[in-house]
Order: structure tokens, then C-alpha cells, then sequence
């Protein structure tokens, strides 16, 4: 784990001194098509997983209720900082 972070941390570095470097410049393109790929990849690995597969309605269905929760609780949060923060009419 610390080697992956590490190595995450001298890219960053190395990017962040080299942003000037037309070298740099001209591997965004080279990134895109590179995530595209390991998405696709990942995307065919997860599709191939009987398990998962077979298991990918109650997935969805836990998936659909943290979704709501979390929508929830951010209208919650929303509303009691709109009271704590502006007062009750909503305005400074």
C-alpha cells in the first residue's frame, strides 16, 4: 500500500514539474484513451462474474437505498444549516 502511494505521489510530483513540458502536454490524450480502456476492461471482468451477475438485483436494490439515504440526509443536513446558518426565513 505504501509503494502504491508512494509511487501516486512521485507521478503527482513529477507532472506538477514537468506541466510546462510539451512532453506532458501531449499525454492527455494518451491518458484518456488509457482510462477508457481499463474501464472497458474492468467493465468486461465485472460482466463475466456469474456471481455477480446472478446477485445483481439485490446489489441494485442496496445500491437504490444508500442512494436514497444519502439524498435524504443531504436535504437534511441542507435544511438544518439553512435554519442554523440564515435563520428561519432563509435569508442573511
Amino acid at each position: 500500500m505504501f509503494r502504491i502511494l508512494l509511487l501516486l505521489f512521485a507521478g503527482a510530483c513529477s507532472g506538477y514539474f514537468g506541466r510546462r513540458s510539451s512532453f506532458v502536454r501531449r499525454t492527455a490524450s494518451g491518458m484518456q484513451i488509457t482510462v477508457c480502456a481499463l474501464l472497458f476492461v474492468f467493465g468486461a471482468s465485472l460482466g463475466s462474474d456469474k456471481g455477480l451477475i446472478a446477485d445483481f438485483g439485490r446489489f441494485g436494490g442496496h445500491a437504490l437505498l444508500i442512494a436514497v439515504l444519502g439524498v435524504a440526509g443531504s436535504l437534511l443536513a441542507a435544511a438544518a444549516a439553512r435554519r442554523f446558518f440564515w435563520g428561519k426565513g432563509g435569508r442573511p
